[in-house]
């Protein structure tokens, strides 16, 4: 492969895209990193890292920002790369049905710059037909070329955040292209900075394997909580009975204040969706049902706590409450979907004394939130969301 050929452009450079950036960088080959955040590239260009919560990312960043990796909000800077990696969030909207409109605008700027023979490959998780669908026809309306002109394929990321760098060294990564030809293109162009990589047929059967994915995971969760509820009811330790249940055929997953963040409480809603507008309701029943169990248990919780405050030798009303952490998961200051902060909200809502203490954030970052900080030995009643654990500081319980 030439030195041309090898240069690799990322298009968003945030919690996916810069560990991928870097990644590409520590293998050798010279990367543009594109994003609109301009103070984003600017710290990546001086070796700093944006994201200090991603283990291993500062190294990388300190020896390559600026030198291998560099970042530009502009993307004509990167009009002379030949693979293009797109990694630009799709959310959905108050109906749950996905926005593209991030992910439009970048394609439409990269078609732009696209030209005959260059590589596309998205990252982002979209319902199955995407790739070959909207995205394709982006391009080519922005570049004037013809599908056959270009090639273009699908490799969803498979990180966690926090350990990103690790699941793109160590964690069976995917990729499949709109025809054969891309498919085993963008296969070649990955396998010099993806080591344990697998091409699939197409880019829609890689479409899905990343949205089953995430519907296994949040379908797995729902089943842990409802359980969970029936062992409380039962007067069942959930927690022993789960760890003497689980062995190599059954894997029954932790119980939780629901299901946050940009993935699992998202994914879903891509099918759900899809088999709505066919008209098709009853083949998505598990995983609407999954979808309300999860996101219904922070009213479960708040039922719960307001249990334990009848516990405590007070008024209701004047008992100090305090959620241990917001963020959707521990150590990780991310918000987005975050049922822990659903669950402040709604105690705060029902009228209640409740506070927040997150040890990811600063007094003021809570109350950019509408919520109030406290210092968490001064309250009555302690619930860490992310153990789902009760204390009480002030040692008022009966």
């Amino acid at each position: 492969m030439s030195e041309d050929s090898a240069k690799i452009a990322v298009i968003g450079l945030g919690n996916a895209g810069l560990p991928l950036a870097a990644i590409v960088a520590d293998s050798g080959i010279k990367v543009m990193g594109v994003d609109i955040n301009e103070e984003r590239c600017r710290m990546i260009n001086q070796g700093e890292n944006p994201i200090p919560e991603e283990v291993g990312l500062e190294e990388l960043i300190k020896l390559h920002g600026g030198k291998r990796l560099v970042a530009t909000p502009r993307f004509e800077d990167a009009s002379g790369c030949k693979t293009f990696i797109v990694i630009v969030p799709v959310f959905v909207d108050a109906g749950n049905n996905p926005d593209f409109s991030i992910m439009q605008k970048a394609l439409h700027s990269l078609g732009k710059i696209l030209k005959k023979g260059d590589l596309v490959v998205l990252e982002t998780t979209f319902p199955p037909g995407t790739t070959e669908g909207m995205a394709a026809s982006r391009l080519c309306e922005a570049s004037g070329l013809l599908p056959s002109d270009f090639f273009l394929a699908y490799s969803p990321e498979r990180i966690m955040t926090g350990y990103s760098l690790s699941r793109l060294r160590e964690f069976p990564k995917v990729i499949g292209g709109r025809d054969d030809e891309s498919g085993i293109v963008a296969y070649q162009v990955y396998k010099n900075f993806i080591s344990n990589l697998h091409l699939v047929s197409s880019a829609r059967v890689a479409e899905m394997i990343k949205v089953m994915e995430g519907c296994y995971r949040d379908v797995n969760i729902a089943l842990a909580n409802e359980l969970f509820k029936i062992c409380q009811d039962l007067g069942v330790d959930f927690f022993e009975a789960r760890e003497k249940a689980n062995h190599q055929f059954c894997h029954i997953h932790l119980p939780s204040t629901g299901v946050g963040g940009h993935c699992i409480p998202v994914y879903p809603w891509f099918l759900i969706k899809e088999m709505d507008k066919r008209e098709n309701f009853s083949n998505c029943r598990l995983l609407r049902t999954s979808r309300e169990v999860n996101d219904e248990m922070i009213r479960y919780w708040a039922g719960r706590i307001l249990s334990e405050c009848m516990k405590i030798k007070k008024p209701l009303f004047s008992i100090k409450i305090c959620i241990k952490g917001i963020t959707f998961r521990a150590g990780v200051k991310e918000f987005y979907h975050s049922r822990n902060l659903a669950l402040a909200r709604l105690l705060m809502e029902k009228g209640l004394d409740a506070y927040v203490s997150d040890p990811l954030l600063s007094e003021h970052d809570v109350q950019k939130w509408g919520l109030r900080h406290i210092d968490p030995l001064t309250a009555d009643l302690l619930f860490d969301p992310f153990l789902l654990k009760f204390e009480y500081p002030q040692k008022t319980k009966d």
